[in-house]
């Protein structure tokens, strides 16, 4: 059956591809991004954590917008949303194009990553939820051709990369320009249309109702992280008391939330998706965010490229089957995320192990299969068994998704490379690491305990770029993808570990009949009885 058939709305066609070209235009930019890591490092001198604190805003900003726009967008609307967003996505290019030497470059990156971000967060509240509601009958299928765009966009951005800035030699601005192409076009589909309200919004339910089930538990998480992320900014960590100013930040907004949900305590269930999402977030985006970087690392730039286009072609391509295999093969959208977690699990351990291009595809496509359904299948999961929070439960999971993989994924990974190269050729050459070791340590969550010295990033561009390498070059290019390699090797413990809770939440569902999506109910006088099972 078609889209248009499919949704309850005569326009839901248009709206759910207008949302498409939303989602797109954040893979365009995040894929560019990830191609010119290497550009900021060698230009600005910019270490691997930098790198990831940088890439980490272009996650951070979204959890605000998509977190901020998920508890306004049942009480004002889509529309005035896309106009936010559309806006902000103009204006975080005149800020990142604004950076211009090793002096301002960090800052302005830095914003200008998050303001894009936040950009993304605010069209997924937007698209999420409403999509979620234009298909109520088929949400994982429906939200997984919306999440379809995201790697199509990565798929254009790397090629975009690899055509105008390897082949024609653009710079790193008129590369990453480029996401203002898809911009335009989704501000014109969204341009003037109608937009339904969600299953919760349409029956009457305020906003405290909405927000019950998430709770104290639910909010538990969400604060942590914004505490985090709070005490990591730049001009907070300046004052000297970063994690001081970030908790008192996430205690309040507790408070906040505790009374706000008039002391509810809120689902267990929500709470396992909360944390699991988490994982997600740093396994799927953190990972993504590098894997261009690494692999291009490991080969060339330029196979790092075409190994990143491979591996979101393989997630476009898949995510139109959900369908088939939860409705042919009677595979439960919990039952698919365990075996997905398990497949990625396998695939990142490959990868670490990659030394030629044919093991390469091989290794990244298993990879690649376990990744696709992580994210839209979980937002599927939440609009299923919690339709009663409207757009609040998911928009605040993506949130804590994508605020995961930008403190902890980006940052984490950048600074595992860091760690695992400094030791390597620390231990291969002590001498040599005095020389090539970055100005000041790299640590995790700026978490003292963590400090570890990693390579200053201009002189190991240096060295990577000589055509023929001095021994003592080739010695810091070979230890610095020996770090590359356990950090996926690393990674991978991420992805066992969901697999584990994802099988936790298929035993569970078992034993109360199976996993069932819910409808909201209505009593004789239209207001909602709370949720029953379809």
């Amino acid at each position: 059956m078609s889209a248009k058939t499919e949704g309850i709305a005569p326009n839901a066609s248009r709206l759910l591809w207008a949302g498409f070209l939303a989602i797109l235009a954040a893979g365009v930019g995040f894929a560019i991004r990830g191609g010119i890591f290497a550009n900021w490092g060698k230009d600005y001198g910019f270490t691997g954590a930098q790198l990831g604190a940088i890439g980490g805003a272009g996650f951070s900003g979204f959890c605000f917008g998509i977190i901020l726009g998920g508890l306004v967008v049942d009480k004002i609307g889509y529309g005035k949303l896309v106009a936010v967003a559309f806006l902000a996505h103009i204006l975080s290019a005149f800020v990142t194009f604004a950076a211009s030497t090793p002096a301002n470059a960090y800052n302005y990156l830095w914003w200008g990553m998050f303001i894009f971000a936040y950009a993304n967060g605010t069209l997924e509240a937007v698209a999420n939820p409403l999509v979620a509601t234009l298909y109520p009958k088929n949400r994982t299928h429906y939200l997984n051709i919306l999440h379809a765009s995201w790697p199509a966009g990565m798929v254009l951005g790397a090629a975009a990369g690899w055509f105008f800035g390897d082949g024609m030699h653009w710079g790193w601005k008129a590369q990453l320009a480029l996401y203002l192409v898809p911009t335009a076009i989704y501000a014109i589909l969204f341009f003037g249309q109608s937009f339904p309200k969600s299953e919760a919004a349409a029956k009457g339910s305020s906003f405290v109702e909405m927000f019950k089930d998430v709770g104290i538990l639910g909010s538990a998480v969400a604060c942590f992280l914004l505490a985090k992320f709070f005490a990591s900014l730049p001009f907070i960590m300046a004052t000297g008391h970063g994690d001081l100013i970030g908790n008192s930040i996430g205690s309040l907004l507790m408070l906040v939330a505790v009374v706000v949900s008039r002391f509810s305590i809120g689902s267990v269930l929500l709470l396992v998706l909360f944390i699991t999402h988490a994982l997600v977030g740093a396994v799927e985006l953190g990972t993504d965010g590098w894997i261009q970087n690494i692999t291009g690392n490991l080969f060339t730039p330029e196979q790092g490229k075409q190994l990143f286009i491979w591996t979101s072609a393989i997630m476009f391509s898949l995510r139109f089957c959900a369908h088939f295999i939860e409705r042919t093969l009677k595979i439960s959208p919990v039952g698919l995320l365990c075996i997905c977690a398990t497949i990625a699990c396998i695939g990142l351990r490959l990868t670490s192990g990659i030394t030629t291009m044919t093991m390469a595809f091989a290794a990244l496509a298993v990879y690649a299969i376990g990744k696709t359904f992580f994210w839209p299948t979980m937002l599927a999961v939440v609009g299923d068994r919690f339709p009663q929070t409207g757009a609040v439960a998911m928009s605040i999971m993506g949130g804590i998704g994508m605020l995961s993989a930008g403190l902890v994924g980006g940052p984490g990974l950048g600074y595992l490379n860091d760690r695992f190269a400094g030791e390597e050729l620390k231990a291969k050459d002590a001498a040599l690491f005095e020389e090539y070791k970055a100005p000041a340590p790299s640590k995790f969550l700026n978490i003292e305990s963590t400090a570890a010295y990693g390579l200053d990033g201009k002189k190991l561009g240096e060295a990577k770029d000589a055509k023929e390498k001095t021994p003592a070059q080739q010695t810091v290019v070979t230890a610095d993808q020996t770090g590359n390699r356990h950090t996926l090797m690393s990674d991978s413990y991420i992805p066992a570990t969901m697999a584990v809770i994802y099988l936790l939440l298929f035993l569970y569902f078992k034993t109360i009949g199976g996993y069932k999506p819910i409808h909201m109910a209505e009593d004789f006088t239209g207001g909602t009885t709370g949720p029953m099972e379809a």
